[in-house]
Formats: structure tokens, sequence, C-alpha cells
């Protein structure tokens, strides 16, 4: 799959932004093919494939950051697949979408 240089220039900025509101290591938030972030605080996940995951496309990301309110519909249809009992980032959405709509 090849990357789309406008979309990959906004993950870079939410993926920015998410890792300040919520440091951490124990959320891998994967956006194929632009790259993977590890991001909420609690238990460090260190190596293999950790326990709470979110895979998204780069689209997807982009919805979601300009509306916040979508993450349990995007969930439900598939757009975005979660996993583990720290995978709910709706809450870091919100927040972040605020952040993002001042850039």
């Amino acid at each position: 799959m090849q990357k789309d240089p406008i979309i990959s220039e906004q993950v870079k900025v939410i993926f920015k932004i998410i890792q300040e509101l919520s440091p951490g290591r124990s959320v891998e938030l994967r956006i194929t093919p632009y790259g993977a972030i590890q991001c909420v605080a609690g238990v460090n996940h260190r190596r293999g494939t950790p326990p709470n995951t979110v895979e998204m496309s780069g689209q997807t990301l982009i919805k979601l950051i300009n509306k916040p309110t979508l993450w349990g519909s995007l969930c439900e249809s598939g757009q975005i697949q979660a996993s583990g009992t720290l995978s709910d980032l709706s809450v870091i959405f919100k927040a972040a979408a605020v952040l993002y709509s001042h850039k």
C-alpha cells in the first residue's frame, strides 16, 4: 500500500497530540501503512504483540479526529479494530480533537 503524503503528515500530527495527552506504553495505536505509537499509561509493553491494540486506516483516523463521537460506530462497523481492556481510546480522541482543531 502506497502512502499518501497528505495523510502521512496528518497522522504524524495526530500521533504527537495523542502521545502528549496520553503518554505511556500500554496500548499500541497502529495506522497502516503510516506507523504506530505506544500510548496510555499503565503496564509497559516491551516485546511481541501488545495485549491492547487499536488499528485503523489513515482515513479513519482523520475522520475520527474530526468527529470523535464516531468512535463507537467506527468500532461496530469494523473500521476500528480495538482489543484489550485499555483499548477504548474514545476519551483520548475527544480531547485530541480539541487540540487538533487548533493546529
